[in-house]
């Protein structure tokens, strides 16, 4: 990769950092559609492996951004995806904090809050999706996945199971072909 396209990658992430609202997952799909689709640095299952060993590795969620920057980049990507996608939100979040302490009780703050709850799970539902599709859109996988897909869906909404619970299910159904 090029210095300006390192310049652009640190660029991309220093934006998409402003936009995480819900955590840096939150905005997998716009990663998508600019690493995948517009510039060609990855392709689907680049970029949905990068995400899928990153999860199942310990960590912050954001771990996945400099797993992304390495596949784009070595090691250089990963600095730069890393320090971009914290410096502004980092920032932000301690200029913001201090500024709301002192402000807590004031309507708009908490009618703020409250309305950036469904902007989060939004966000969350099409990063699920981006993430799914490459399985869904495969007719050898397409049965399996959107079973896997209802059978998480049920047992995160009727059971107080650990979500690592069901993404170590999943594995497992992946190794048995199942996915």
């Amino acid at each position: 990769m090029s210095a300006a396209e390192l310049v652009d990658l640190f660029l991309r992430f220093l934006a998409l950092s402003l936009l995480s609202i819900g955590g840096a997952m939150s905005t997998a799909p716009e990663m998508h559609r600019y690493f995948v689709g517009e510039r060609g640095w990855l392709n689907d299952a680049e970029f949905t492996s990068s995400i899928a060993l990153a999860q199942a590795a310990p960590g912050p969620n954001v771990i996945f951004v400099p797993v992304l920057g390495y596949q784009m980049a070595g090691l250089s990507g990963a600095l730069v995806a890393v320090i971009g996608i914290m410096l502004p939100s980092t920032l932000l979040t301690l200029g913001v904090s201090r500024w709301r302490n002192r402000r807590r009780d004031h309507p708009a703050l908490r009618a703020f809050s409250a309305g950036l709850a469904p902007v989060t799970i939004g966000l969350l539902l099409a990063t699920g999706w981006i993430l799914a599709l490459p399985f869904v859109n495969d007719p050898a996988h397409r049965t399996g996945a959107l079973a896997l897909i209802a059978l998480t869906v049920v047992a995160m909404l009727r059971t107080r199971l650990a979500p690592i619970v069901l993404i170590a299910l999943g594995g497992v159904a992946g190794a048995f072909g199942a996915v």
